[in-house]
């Protein structure tokens, strides 16, 4: 059919006149040949008949005139969509040669299906006009550099893309209308199927329901969704997910639980027993490259086109689905709406995550110092990383803080201690006894597995020896399996803290005494931080350096506020200065005394140092330097020290050290025996003047014998 129409249309005058004996002119070094290009988006529907094929053919009777090489058919676009020309291969091909002109006319069934989208489309037709390029269906033959044809063209491209507009209007419709009375089906999240009615219930495998209620049940106590994952990896609970499509549809598949499928159970409010339609959008992309691509949004939960609660049975409630919600978006760091960043961790900083600063109102940091970061430290500097400042807002210990808060938390806590002792016993026994049955439960499925093989093994003929040995291996497979999951088991149960009697009395005997808990050293910062969220929502911090003091604006969950004033200590050498009456007292002492005295003396009193240290000389001396008191004067008028006699009477110090010890002259010491005077009147003056001139002549007449 198509071949005879192709025949009349190189028959058609119109043609003729374009061509002038077309095998005969210049347009004959082009490719006359046709290109029969389809696009049609079969779904799941039937691809086109072999019939079909056959007919559009280039082999038909009516195309033998012209050489092989000359027509082209371009089908790789069949089964594709023709709304965007991305992932056409077949419509690139056909634009790349229209536009080197190697393309005399372009034959298609139905000329505005060659491309679904008006962009597409009159950019062919501009290629086409340029080019001289004929574009033939069923319905004729159009020239594009003809107005009225270029307009007819354009005409059918609008309404083709506006019948792909109204065919997708009237699916959505039909699937909003079903999805209003819940009644849309969809791929199920693991732990819900489709009963007989088509109703979504639990899924009827204990197991998988339990895993999921682990899951909750788990976040709750951890509160993160990376907490749930080391969880379950620290008890080797492996998490299900069933498969849709292939020989594998509908099975389940147990793996190891990642933090994408924790934040898809957590976010999915078919778990709270809601039904949604519309979590999510198509949304239009450009790329670097120009293409435009279907990107999938999340849509706010104020524009979900369905949401019909208590729908089904779900594992939780839906205030529960709202708080998980929150407490995920708390965690977030990366978020701008997100200010304080969330979940808490194991740093020794009680307030990490909870801080604003009061002077820029941005999150206040913890910093480490010191050898293996015992030492954090609250700081904000935002003002000085921006360059609106030279130093930071603020910077304050973090023990100084953490104190005030945790004495505040305890005194909130006092009256429901014993109350929280309860509920703290019945979560540990909870969680044992859930994480125990999960593992009860994966046991009864690999047996049942096991046995399923041992069924199927003795059922089929001995003789069948092929067969029996593959079943037999499958079989031994499951044993082993077996044996490995009760092995785990064994080993899981040794790490499991089981709770006796006497622990019960004495976590309830601790519970009367909660600030020794709190501060036990076997409480984990962690636990300690968890709690503090349950109460805290933010805490603002304001620090008045004149005055030394912090002021802590501290928000409660409940919305009321409340403030408390932090005294800080000193710095260290505020704290390690002398008060005015020692330094008073050192300087009337000085007057008559020297160092060593002094130190003596307030040693004998029984009083210490600034660091807790007794007194010494090189003490007072520093106290004398730093409030610039004068050394004591105890050198009398006829006092000399050793450098001044060694340089009045020209000998060195040794001889002077030599009439000390011989007693040629009377000497003392001061200083502590560091420094000598030496008692000179004037007869001694004379004495010593005559030793030094003995010594001269007898070194004289011994130089002049030697020279002899």
């Amino acid at each position: 059919m198509v071949a005879n129409m192709i025949l009349d249309f190189l028959k058609d005058n119109r043609l003729e006149e374009e061509g002038n004996d077309i095998q005969n002119s210049e347009s004959s070094q082009r490719e006359v040949g046709l290109h029969l290009s389809a696009s049609v988006n079969y779904g799941a529907g039937t691809p086109p008949s072999g019939e079909h094929r056959a007919s559009v053919c280039p082999e038909g009777e009516g195309l033998r005139a012209w050489a092989p090489g000359m027509i082209r058919v371009i089908d790789s676009d069949l089964g594709i969509s023709g709304t965007q020309m991305s992932n056409r291969e077949g419509f690139k091909t056909l634009v790349a040669d229209v536009s080197l002109k190697q393309v005399r006319a372009v034959f298609a069934l139905e000329a505005s299906r060659l491309s679904r989208s008006n962009t597409d489309w009159h950019r062919l037709l501009e290629l086409c006009s340029i080019t001289e390029t004929l574009i033939i269906d069923e319905d004729g033959c159009y020239t594009p550099a003809d107005f009225n044809d270029q307009l007819l063209l354009g005409l059918k491209g609008t309404m083709s893309q506006a019948e792909l507009h109204f065919l997708r209007t009237r699916l959505l419709g039909g699937k909003v209308n079903k999805a209003k009375k819940g009644k849309l089906r969809f791929p199920l999240p693991v732990g819900f199927c489709y009963d007989e009615e088509d109703d979504i219930v639990p899924d009827p495998d204990e197991e998988v329901r339990g895993v999921v209620d682990l899951l909750f049940s788990t976040f709750r106590q951890t509160g993160s969704a990376y907490g749930v994952v080391h969880k379950f990896a620290k008890s080797n609970i492996k998490f299900p997910k069933r498969s849709y499509g292939g020989i594998w549809d509908g099975r389940l598949i147990w793996g190891q639980l990642n933090h994408g499928r924790v934040l898809g159970v957590l976010k999915n409010p078919s778990y709270a027993g809601v039904y949604v339609y519309g979590r999510y959008k198509y949304a239009k992309k450009i790329l670097s490259d120009g293409n435009i691509v279907n990107k999938v949004e999340r849509m706010p939960m104020d524009s979900w086109q369905v949401a019909i609660k208590d729908h089904h049975k779900g594992y939780i409630s839906w205030d529960e689905f709202l708080d998980n919600q929150a407490v995920l978006l708390q965690n977030q760091t990366n978020g701008e709406e997100t200010l304080l960043g969330g979940s808490a961790r194991e740093g020794l900083a009680l307030l990490q995550g909870l801080l604003l600063c009061g002077n820029c109102d941005h999150k206040i940091r913890v910093r480490y110092k010191g050898n293996g970061g015992i030492y954090p430290t609250y700081e904000c500097n935002w003002r000085k990383r921006e360059g609106f400042s030279g130093a930071a807002c603020l910077s304050v210990r973090c023990d100084n803080l953490d104190n005030a808060v945790s004495q505040r938390i305890l005194e909130v806590l006092k009256p429901d201690q014993f109350a929280i002792a309860l509920n703290a016993l019945q979560e540990i026994e909870q969680k044992d006894g859930a994480v125990d049955n999960q593992w009860k439960l994966k046991i009864q499925r690999v047996e049942y597995e096991a046995q399923l093989a041992q069924k199927r093994y003795e059922e089929v003929d001995p003789s069948n020896r092929l067969v029996a040995a593959t079943l037999e291996k499958r079989w031994n497979e499951k044993l082993i399996n077996l044996e490995q999951i009760q092995q785990q088991y064994c080993d899981q149960q040794k790490e499991n803290i089981s709770i006796t009697a006497e622990q019960k009395e004495m976590i309830l005997a601790l519970a009367k005494d909660l600030p020794r808990l709190w501060k036990a050293s076997t409480t984990q910062a962690k636990d300690r931080k968890r709690i503090l969220r349950l109460l805290v929502k933010d805490i603002t911090l304001e620090k008045i350096a004149e005055s030394k003091k912090i002021i802590l604006h501290l928000r409660w969950q409940g919305g009321i506020c409340e403030d408390i004033s932090i005294k800080l200590p000193q710095n260290y050498f505020d704290r390690i200065r002398y008060p005015e009456a020692i330094v008073k007292e050192v300087r009337e002492l000085s007057k008559t005394l020297q160092d060593y005295e002094i130190a003596c003396r307030f040693s004998k009193e029984g009083r210490l140092s600034a660091t807790g240290k007794p007194f010494t000389d090189t003490i007072v001396k520093g106290i004398r330097n730093k409030y610039k008191i004068p050394a004591p004067i105890l050198k009398g008028p006829q006092e000399y020290t050793l450098k001044e006699i060694s340089d009045k009477f020209g000998v060195t110090n040794h001889i002077v050290y030599y009439w000390i010890e011989r007693g040629y002259v009377k000497a003392r010491k001061i200083n502590n025996a560091s420094l000598w005077l030496i008692e000179l009147n004037s007869e001694k003056a004379k004495e010593l003047y005559t030793r030094v001139n003995n010594i001269a002549s007898t070194r004289n007449v011994e130089a002049e014998s030697c020279c002899r």
